[in-house]
């Protein structure tokens, strides 16, 4: 393996499933996140602040301060290192470290030369990404500073395990499962870590005088208040009664988010990439759950696989299946093909990943993911592919 490529975390599995338990929208979390990117920034005294998580293929910027920056390829990370550390990862230098001195952010207009990150460790022990800072400059962080960055990784954990406790209750609300005085409880025990996380800051910055972190400690509770908020309008009487339908996708919208996630991927490889969707069943609402993880890594992987000026085409439809409404997603690409014996192993849940077409290098768990995640919603999964021609996906998911 290439020294510039970190080696795949030994739980790898378990990590991407920890991170997709979340089902996140990655193009949708920067208002929730940016105030704490600023105050890394801050308390490091660098120019940029980016809080990584890290799939099978992508590294997804969810939240940035000073650099606009969405998505980049895992490979091409820093922070494929940082994950797996326990407690940082840290280059001093990047302009004369073997594995980063080539990277695009390392020569100029970025000129990149230091380094952070902590990773975002789940309750459940699992790296699903990171905070970072990075600088122009060489930097040194103190251990002062570091312990408050620390504190500042826990805190997103604590916000996205919130944001995936309110959507774990909408679902039940839905579901007419759980009383509202049951989901009170559920989503306000995990709220008490935004409420402390002040205090931790305030004693630590007071000690070490740091008065310009004091300023910001307020940012902190704005962003708790915001998931409050939240918390309160989904236990309110009248919202119990109403269905969530902002919480579903139709196909129009499902096309929206999968044009704007991966059409960057499509374009760095100089490849066609087209979603489509039945025009008669458009606008019918079905659920989002894991849709999002299932097609993104779909996309990713027909994307990896397929050589420069190919075609990667989505297909979006609703489909009645055994008297049952079933949402289906074909992604069809012109890559190069999966053999019989390679497609009865990925039915069976049992593939790794390969190098792409590009030297893209493969994690390993990617459509193993995928399968998995399928059987979690009860759903199918069929392939068809001619070697070196091409492969097509269809996954169906029952809506019940």
């Amino acid at each position: 393996m290439s020294s510039d490529i970190a080696p795949i975390p030994s739980n790898e599995m378990d990590r991407l499933l920890s991170l997709y338990e979340f089902d996140l929208d990655y193009s949708n979390l920067q208002d929730n996140f940016k105030d704490l990117t600023y105050l890394a920034a801050k308390i490091s005294g660098t120019e940029i602040s980016l809080v990584n998580l890290i799939d099978s293929y992508t590294q997804w910027s969810i939240a940035n301060f000073g650099i606009e920056v969405e998505q980049v390829p895992r490979e091409e990370t820093i922070c494929q290192f940082t994950i797996l550390e326990k407690d940082h990862f840290e280059v001093e230098d990047l302009s004369i470290d073997i594995r980063f001195k080539h990277k695009a952010y390392v020569d100029k207009p970025l000129s990149l030369k230091y380094y952070f990150g902590i990773p975002l460790r789940t309750n459940t022990g699992y790296n699903i990404g990171s905070l970072c800072v990075l600088d122009k400059n060489l930097k040194k962080l103190s251990p002062e500073k570091i312990e408050l960055l620390k504190i500042v990784a826990n805190e997103i954990i604590t916000r996205l395990s919130t944001i995936k406790l309110v959507q774990e209750l909408k679902n039940k609300l839905k579901l007419e499962k759980e009383t509202s005085q049951k989901v009170a409880h559920d989503i306000r025990g995990p709220l008490s870590g935004i409420i402390g996380i002040s205090e931790l800051i305030n004693n630590q910055g007071s000690e070490s005088k740091m008065g310009d972190i004091l300023e910001m400690v307020n940012l902190i509770h704005r962003g708790g208040k915001s998931i409050l908020d939240l918390a309160d309008e989904i236990l309110s009487e009248k919202r119990v009664k109403k269905p969530l339908t902002e919480d579903d996708f139709d196909l129009l919208l499902l096309k929206d988010k999968l044009i704007k996630l991966y059409t960057p991927q499509a374009q760095y490889k100089n490849i066609s990439f087209v979603v489509n969707t039945n025009v008669n069943y458009e606008t019918i609402p079905f659920s989002k759950n894991k849709v999002l993880q299932i097609a993104g890594n779909l996309i990713s992987n027909a994307i990896k696989f397929t050589a420069e000026k190919g075609n990667v085409t989505v297909d979006l439809d609703l489909k009645a299946i055994d008297e049952t409404l079933a949402l289906s997603i074909a992604v069809t690409d012109t890559g190069v093909g999966i053999s019989d014996k390679t497609i009865a192993t990925i039915l069976q849940g049992g593939i790794k990943s390969s190098d792409g077409t590009s030297g893209e290098k493969g994690y390993g768990f990617g459509l193993t993911m995928i399968k998995h995640l399928i059987d979690g919603l009860k759903g199918n999964m069929e392939i068809t592919s001619i070697e070196g021609q091409g492969t097509r996906f269809e996954v169906r998911l029952p809506q019940h």
